[in-house]
């Protein structure tokens, strides 16, 4: 488990970006965090990478939101599912392997994913309103390997 501790929404969107440099297809990263927690600037920052930061927009009504880049970019937000199954139904496990997925509340379908994923989880500091705790969570060498990688000033190994 590693930390990083975001001291604005411009370091949000860093770090978002310096991952989102590392990323590849196939890569499922999962935001979990309370509304306003922080994970909607990640998104923007990682879309920001691709040149793709006038494109957000909240999937909430539409479960995804395809990005065209290389890789191809799905913006998940799963929080209105009731269960793994409407997940299915959907067909969104035929999108892991067509491009990197970001997956907010992402929680939900943890049984499902393949066995590499990254889990961030977004938390406020009580303290500071700008200050955000990612703790991330690498399931599998691939993502170990990306964090142990990563040159950035206020990420705890």
């Amino acid at each position: 488990m590693y930390t990083y501790i975001s001291q604005s929404e411009n370091d949000t969107i860093s770090f978002a970006q310096l991952l989102a440099k590392q990323s590849s297809l196939g890569d499922i990263i999962i935001l979990s965090g309370d509304l306003g927690s922080g994970k909607t600037k990640f998104v923007q920052g990682f879309l920001k990478y691709f040149g793709l930061e006038n494109e957000i927009s909240s999937p909430t009504f539409t479960i995804v939101n395809e990005y065209p880049s290389t890789p191809p970019l799905f913006h998940f937000d799963v929080y209105r599912l009731a269960d793994v199954d409407e997940f299915y139904a959907i067909g969104g496990e035929e999108y892991f392997e067509k491009g990197i997925c970001l997956i907010e509340w992402g929680e939900l379908l943890e049984t499902i994913l393949p066995s590499s994923y990254l889990k961030i989880t977004f938390s406020r500091n009580l303290e500071d309103e700008n200050k955000r705790i990612l703790t991330l969570t690498p399931h599998g060498d691939h993502f170990i390997h990306i964090l142990e990688e990563l040159k950035f000033e206020n990420i705890i190994h």
